[in-house]
């Protein structure tokens, strides 16, 4: 179990607040809220010790949160073992319960239909529970390419969907489609405008140089074209990919952040190695089908 000096009182006090807080109707702004009624001083100290920072780039505010191969695992969260969908990180964070103590941080990643249920690729601890989905259609989803985050032991990649479905044949322990991408090999999407009229609370994901994940959110609306500049040119990361809009949403247990608001569908966690073991573990083979054993998608 990760320790931490202000974790041990800081989990009381976010057990209180889940216990209290109730999810908002879909539609309805995100809420930030600090988790705790510490002072601002508490909340400035335990900034410095988070995964997560403040970023501004051309004017508008982002948070950015670092997974490190080195120091941190990341897994693909939907539901409970009944196969209830959490919906929300506030109801994932109590089903954890102690537990939640591991986290790093969460994020919401990638798109979903009514019920909550991936409409792209979606892999949770080796199991696929939804296809590659390469088919035409409306909205952001489909504007391609869009893309799969994925990856196994602490290799991390993003990839356009084509290029996932020809060079990709092991399943990852871990992957999420959305779209479009933000940044292919180095270059913006072809269709984003530079500061397009559409602007919105966006969250995404890019791989750096040093193969670390940066999910990024928004704290202010943006357009895409500027979001995905700041992957490419501050970030650095030669591929990313848009995760969603509107409904983005982060907690971040160190500053006691839990943006609470319209129901989520898949989430990514990040944890400190060594934490929430059960999480991403690779199943026996003697549950995997054969095609399972022979690393099908």
């Amino acid at each position: 179990m990760i320790k931490h000096p202000y974790l041990a009182a800081g989990l009381a006090m976010f057990a209180a607040l889940l216990a209290g807080c109730k999810d908002q109707q879909a539609g309805e702004p995100i809420i930030r809220t600090e988790i705790g009624k510490g002072s601002q001083d508490r909340v400035a100290a335990k900034k410095a010790q988070s995964d997560c920072k403040d970023v501004t780039f051309e004017g508008a505010k982002f948070t950015d949160c670092v997974a490190d191969p080195a120091k941190h695992r990341i897994a693909m969260v939907l539901g409970d073992e009944q196969g209830d969908k959490y919906r929300s990180l506030r109801s994932y964070g109590q089903a954890l319960g102690d537990d939640a103590l591991d986290v790093a941080f969460a994020m919401n990643a990638g798109m979903f239909d009514a019920e909550g249920k991936p409409i792209g690729y979606y892999v949770e601890n080796y199991e696929r529970l939804q296809e590659l989905n390469r088919a035409d259609g409306p909205g952001n989803f489909h504007m391609k390419p869009n893309g799969v985050f994925y990856g196994t032991n602490g290799k991390w990649e993003i990839r356009a969907a084509d290029s996932f479905y020809y060079n990709v044949g092991d399943r990852p322990e871990f992957g999420t489609q959305s779209g479009p991408m933000l940044v292919i090999n180095g270059e913006l999407h072809p269709q984003m405008q530079d500061d397009g009229p559409s602007k919105a609370i966006r969250n995404g994901v890019g791989i750096d140089g040093n193969g670390r994940a940066h999910f990024v959110i928004s704290n202010e609306p943006v357009s895409f074209g500027q979001f995905a500049r700041l992957f490419r040119d501050q970030l650095k990361a030669a591929n990313a990919l848009f995760l969603d809009g509107n409904i983005s949403a982060l907690w971040d247990p160190v500053r006691e952040r839990l943006d609470t608001g319209n129901s989520l569908g898949p989430m990514v966690v990040v944890t400190k190695r060594g934490g929430l073991k059960g999480v991403g573990a690779a199943p026996s083979l003697d549950v995997l089908t054969p095609a399972d054993k022979a690393g099908a998608q």
